[in-house]
């Protein structure tokens, strides 16, 4: 680890808060928009071991809004080495797959500090979600960062404050059927949302990593007791 490489953010945290960083240990599920900047900022910020688990490789179409996304990334699983070029130090586990029931258990979750769900997938964000909660890990979850071109002013709160997301109004249903009365999650109020009629969500540059900075900031904040 290069000597100077953390000094700016010692000028803002005490060394015990840093070494509390430093040892830490994150699972970041979902690689792309919002969970490739989440890594990217954990990385920056210290973090010493990152589970990242995606199946998923980079499109070209993903160029326009995720950090692992670039032309000749295009094809490469996105549970790539990027990471490894920021600090050398860090622990990069990898797992090229997609949480569901039959593999849950095997992540081993409860040792690690804190569990970020950036997963676009609902029935497979629901599984990680559920067993985080019935197993008392610490998790935030990331809700919509698409069909928006506004500038993003994304927020941590409770699922049951959200309003106007179509996920979140998806995972509170849920939270309430599956008995969950609390979960941490990342979102936007706004309902300035843009519906073309098209299947596909529609993204711009800017709401994903946006999105992804204000997760890695709380839980960076969470780590330290700020």
């Amino acid at each position: 680890m290069c000597s100077k490489k953390f000094d700016r953010e010692k000028l803002l945290i005490n060394k015990s808060q840093f070494n509390k960083i430093n040892n830490s240990k994150i699972a970041v599920f979902g690689i792309g928009g919002v969970g490739g900047y989440v890594c990217e900022m954990l990385a920056r910020a210290g973090v010493k071991t990152l589970l990242l688990c995606d199946f998923d490789k980079v499109d070209e179409t993903n160029i326009n809004r995720q950090i692992i996304a670039y032309e000749n990334s295009v094809g490469n699983f996105k549970v790539e080495k990027r990471l490894k070029s920021i600090n050398s130090s860090i622990e990069i586990i990898k797992v090229v797959d997609a949480v569901s029931e039959n593999n849950i258990d095997k992540f081993n979750l409860s040792t690690f500090d804190y569990v970020v769900d950036a997963i676009d997938d609902i029935p497979n964000k629901l599984v990680l979600i559920e067993h985080c909660k019935q197993n008392n890990i610490n998790i935030i979850s990331s809700m919509g960062a698409g069909n928006k071109v506004c500038i993003p002013n994304y927020i941590v709160t409770d699922i049951f404050k959200t309003k106007y997301d179509k996920l979140a109004k998806i995972i509170r249903q849920k939270c309430r059927e599956k008995g969950i009365k609390k979960l941490d999650v990342c979102y936007m109020e706004t309902d300035k949302i843009i519906s073309n009629g098209e299947k596909v969500i529609g993204s711009i540059s800017y709401h994903p990593c946006v999105c992804g900075a204000v997760i890695s900031s709380f839980v960076v904040n969470k780590l330290i007791n700020i």
